[in-house]
């Protein structure tokens, strides 16, 4: 082996070192670059996901800003609809009285006339001057001159049927009103004629036909006029029932009169008979007829007295009985009817307010005598006028009050009256006690016979 062989040997031994020193080298590197790439597809899968979820969150914003525009959207709606809901509800509450019943105030009169008669009087005068504003064509009026196809008679014919439409369609609302006005509607009918106006005169506003402030001003008098003159026919009636009553009570204490008188003159005859009889007996005979004058005399005395008070209650016309009596069956406890009758025997008065009307009988807890009844009655109602059960007609005279409150104010003006203090209510409270009883009978029955077995 030559020096040259030598050499090459060692150059390629040299070489194959060098050769795997960079391999080694490009083994290591290629394993550094495959890590990296493993940590940068680890990063790039990181940051897709990133990214992804930044989609989702923007995705989320977008729809929550879409969802907030929606909720506002539907806020604005709402309140607009909410507010067209309350305008509407006005609208029908004009035409439906029975809606905010409970809203009802109290009608103050807008007119004072005396009778029934004087109301219609007026009624007929403000119709008269609707006529009058609608024969001078002042009910309807058009403030603008138009011509149709530049013709004024066309123009005049348009307004005309426009005015006459107005006025029919104004009236027909007003009629309505009028006839169908009572206590518990006035106000929306009232409302009711105002609101007719406006909507009538804005439909109009193109043409420039309008329903004059006075006109619909009488319509307003006619409508309170005919309710008020409802309420006086009302009231009128109640007044002659009430005169009527007291006619009763006149006929029949004149009655009462009569027949005391009568009674007094049939034992004043039996006695002056018995004791004819007397003088020309003896014996046996005689005690027996001295035994009937003294029975006699004692009905006679009876009869006497009788008629003297019947003669003096029709001589007086303010002698009466004050009453006191409760119904707790029919009006519950401590209601009390407190009158007043003229009559010979008050308790007939009783008897008749305890008819058909009412399920039970009345119980009495006072029957005062006094030669100034109405005094009497009026002091009691005056002092109890805040615990009225009706504050609208004073004739009906019950009070939500207790008997010793009746008492206390009877003995301010009577100091020997007599008051029965328990309520008997017999018959109401036999009733209760047999639907106690029934009530009892059909639960026992129930528990007899089982709804399940």
């Amino acid at each position: 082996m030559n020096g040259t062989t030598i050499f090459l040997i060692l150059i390629i031994v040299c070489l194959v070192g060098i050769l795997y020193y960079f391999y080694n080298k490009y083994q290591l590197k290629q394993k550094e670059n495959q890590d990296c790439l493993n940590q940068l597809n680890k990063y790039e899968a990181r940051y897709s996901k990133i990214i992804d979820v930044d989609e989702e969150v923007e995705e989320a914003l977008k729809h929550k800003i879409q969802l907030q525009e929606t909720i506002q959207s539907l806020q604005l709606d709402y309140q607009k609809k909410y507010g067209l809901f309350q305008i509407l509800t006005r609208k029908i509450a004009v035409y439906d009285e029975d809606l905010e019943l409970a809203e009802i105030g109290f009608y103050k009169p807008h007119f004072d006339f005396g009778t029934s008669e004087a109301y219609k009087q007026k009624i007929a005068s403000i119709r008269e001057l609707q006529k009058g504003m609608l024969k001078s064509k002042t009910a309807v009026t058009c403030s603008t001159e138009w011509t149709v196809g530049e013709s004024r008679a066309e123009g005049k014919k348009m307004v005309n049927r426009a005015i006459k439409l107005t006025t029919r369609a104004f009236n027909n609302e007003c009629e309505a009103a009028i006839a169908n006005v009572r206590w518990n509607n006035i106000e929306k009918m009232q409302d009711r004629i105002s609101k007719a106006a406006e909507d009538i005169n804005k439909m109009n506003e193109s043409n420039h036909v309008y329903i004059s402030a006075q006109y619909v001003e009488l319509k307003l008098q006619e409508l309170w006029l005919a309710y008020e003159y409802q309420e006086k026919v009302k009231e009128e009636k109640e007044e002659q029932a009430e005169i009527r009553r007291q006619m009763r009570e006149e006929a029949k204490l004149e009655q009462e009169m009569l027949a005391a008188k009568k009674e007094e003159e049939k034992y004043q005859k039996l006695l002056m008979k018995a004791q004819a009889e007397a003088a020309k007996a003896a014996g046996g005979n005689l005690d027996k007829l001295n035994a009937e004058i003294a029975e006699l005399t004692q009905k006679l005395e009876e009869a006497h007295q009788k008629n003297e008070r019947a003669l003096s209650m029709a001589q007086q016309t303010k002698a009466g009985h004050v009453y006191v009596i409760s119904n707790i069956g029919s009006f519950g406890e401590d209601i009390y009817k407190i009158g007043m009758t003229r009559r010979l025997e008050p308790m007939d008065r009783v008897h008749e307010l305890g008819d058909a009307s009412v399920p039970f009988y009345f119980d009495v807890h006072a029957m005062i005598y006094s030669d100034n009844a109405p005094a009497m009655e009026n002091a009691l109602h005056k002092a109890f006028a805040e615990r009225r059960l009706n504050l609208v007609n004073l004739r009906k005279e019950f009070f939500h009050v207790t008997l010793d409150e009746i008492k206390d104010e009877v003995f301010k003006i009577s100091t020997d009256a007599e008051f029965v203090i328990t309520a008997e209510a017999e018959e109401y409270r036999q009733t209760q006690t047999i639907r106690h009883e029934k009530t009892q009978a059909e639960k026992e029955l129930e528990e007899e016979i089982p709804a399940l077995i």
